[in-house]
Order: C-alpha cells, then sequence, then structure tokens
C-alpha cells in the first residue's frame, strides 16, 4: 500500500454518492507498501479501504483481483469484500484512475515476528489454496521466469550503484535457475504476496489477509517459497528454523505436500528470494517523486538469496 495519486475532498464526494455508504467522515493516506495508492475512508456508516490502481496493475486484471476477494470470503476465508456501488458494479473510477472501495479488516500485522504467526499464516495459507481450487478465473504470474528477466533489463546498467557486483549475481542466478525451474508441481490460485503487512492480526488468532493484486495461477510451493522468505528470517538475517517448520507443519496438517514439492522448496525460495530483490531493486532505482511511500532496501533479499544457494534439501527449513 501506498499513495501516489491524490485525491481532492469534491471527487471524493462525487465517488462516495455512488455507494449507499454516506458522507465521508475523515479520510487519510496509507504510506506503507509500493503498488497502488491507498485510503482509510470512514462515512457515516463504517469503515472502508479506498484503493486507486496505479500504472503496474493492469485494468484488464482487476476482475480477477475483486472476484476473487468474492469467491475466498464466501469460501471461509477472512479478507476484505468489494463494495459494490448501486449500479452493482464494485470497479470504478477516480482521480483518472480504476478504484474500488472494500470492506475495511480489523486488525495488525505483526511487527515482532513470532513463531506462532508463522503457524497461523501456514493453516491460513493452505485453506486459502484450497478454497480457491474452484475459481473459475484465471491470470498467469506476470512476475515468473520471464517477467524476471524484463525486470532485471530495466534496472542492469544502474543496479552496481546500488551495490558493486550485484548485476554480475543476478545475471547468474537468473541463468541457473531458469535451467532447473520445475516443470511440473500442483498448481492453482497462489496471493503470491503474503508479507507480514498483508495478514491481520487479532491477539492470538489470524483475523484475515489482504491485498490480492499479485494473485495469480502458479505452484503452490512457490507461495509457500515466498512466505518462507519474508516470514522467517530474522533482522540480522539469519534463518529461523522454528519459524519454518511451525508455517510448513500447519500448511502441511491443511493441504499435505508432495515429495516433489517439499525437494523443490530450496529452488522455488532462491526464486522468490531473486523475484523480490528484483522488483525491490527496480523500485530502489525508479522512485515516483513526491510518492508519499519509502522504498525498501533490496539488499535484504540478495543475503536471502544467498543463503537458499546453499540449501541443499528440505531439512533447512526444519522437516525431516
Amino acid at each position: 500500500m501506498a499513495v501516489y495519486t491524490d485525491v481532492g475532498d469534491d471527487e471524493l464526494a462525487a465517488f462516495l454518492a455512488e455507494y449507499d455508504v454516506g458522507a465521508a467522515v475523515s479520510f487519510k493516506g496509507i504510506a506503507e507498501g509500493v503498488e497502488n495508492s491507498n485510503f482509510v475512508v470512514e462515512t457515516e456508516r463504517g469503515l472502508y479501504i479506498l484503493t486507486l490502481y496505479e500504472k503496474r496493475v493492469k485494468a484488464g486484471d482487476l476482475p480477477f483481483f475483486l472476484g476473487l476477494m468474492d469467491h475466498l470470503a464466501a469460501n471461509g476465508i477472512r479478507c476484505p469484500v468489494p463494495v459494490k456501488a448501486r449500479d452493482g458494479h464494485a470497479l470504478r473510477t477516480l482521480a483518472g484512475r480504476p478504484a474500488a472501495l472494500v470492506s475495511f479488516l480489523k486488525g495488525v500485522w505483526p511487527r515482532r515476528i513470532a513463531p506462532l504467526h508463522c503457524q497461523l499464516l501456514g493453516g491460513a495459507m493452505a485453506a486459502f489454496h484450497v478454497a480457491g481450487r474452484d475459481y473459475e478465473l484465471k491470470r498467469a504470474n506476470a512476475l515468473a521466469l520471464d517477467g524476471w528477466k524484463g525486470l532485471f533489463q530495466a534496472v542492469e546498467a544502474r543496479a552496481d550503484s546500488v551495490m558493486p557486483g550485484i548485476a554480475s549475481e543476478i545475471e547468474d542466478e537468473l541463468v541457473d535457475i531458469a535451467r532447473h525451474w520445475p516443470k511440473a508441481l500442483p498448481t492453482g490460485i497462489i496471493h503470491a504476496d503474503l508479507f507480514p503487512d498483508n495478514v491481520f492480526f487479532l491477539g492470538e488468532q489470524l483475523s484475515g489477509i489482504i491485498d490480492f493484486y499479485f494473485a495469480c495461477e502458479d505452484f503452490l510451493a512457490y507461495d509457500i517459497a515466498i512466505a518462507l522468505n519474508a516470514w522467517c528470517f530474522e533482522p540480522d538475517s539469519a534463518f529461523n528454523v522454528t519459524k519454518a517448520r511451525g508455517l510448513l507443519n500447519a500448511y502441511g496438517k491443511v493441504r499435505p505436500l508432495d515429495d516433489a514439492e517439499l525437494m523443490a522448496l530450496p529452488l522455488l525460495a532462491r526464486g522468490a528470494a531473486l523475484r523480490f530483490l528484483l522488483t525491490r531493486l527496480y523500485d530502489w532505482l525508479n522512485r515516483p517523486e513526491g510518492a508519499l511511500v519509502k522504498p525498501k532496501d533490496p539488499r535484504e533479499y540478495l543475503k536471502k538469496l544467498r543463503f537458499h544457494r546453499q540449501v541443499k534439501g528440505p531439512e533447512a527449513y526444519g522437516l525431516g
């Protein structure tokens, strides 16, 4: 989440008038994240999140994302639900951007990740994967192998200004990972961005999942690999095997992983680290002027990539 596009008072009033939610009482931008412009809107009838979809999100993908939230909510997954306007449609236009209003999800994301958070995430992620099995709309992963190559081409010339030698290391990784990437693992709808700031908790309960704007079809185990990177490293870059074991065991109780998925985890985790290294590097080098968003340091994911590169099997993640 972030704020790139400002919304004027009159624009907001006209937008909300298309819904049965009442007039705005308060309106505040959300500074976290990097993708879209997001605001908390309090109206006379409650709290909502207003999202303006920026250029990286394709307008043609929005029915997939919004429909997925409806589908998941109908199948017991706690997540925001798109609010339909009086004409029955959730997708609208505001300040020259596609926009949608969604229900407000109570909870806070964990600033200090504990093993319990990882266990709860594992079970919730598996339930998400199961619930997505019969979702009818399709969307390929735009940030799969070919997408990584395109990102690298966009940053290659300036990459070494962030860290000397990083361009060559990324190029070698792209070649090696592409050569060994799996071709036949179980697939389905994945979130593809299950970072801590996209998962809310109330006390010792997971209260919901947000931000589905990278969701797509891909290997289900790739979603797990993303989560291992996002949840199981300490601030000093040390890998926490207790957190990983809890996440994987909780996931497996809902959707058991097969042997091929288990053996592929190190490579999938390595690929996930490369994907976020590249997107962070791109954002670091291409921050929009005046944007209310702080880019994240890509070097964090270089350290994670190097860890996964030396892993030989699923035992490193706490599995026998």
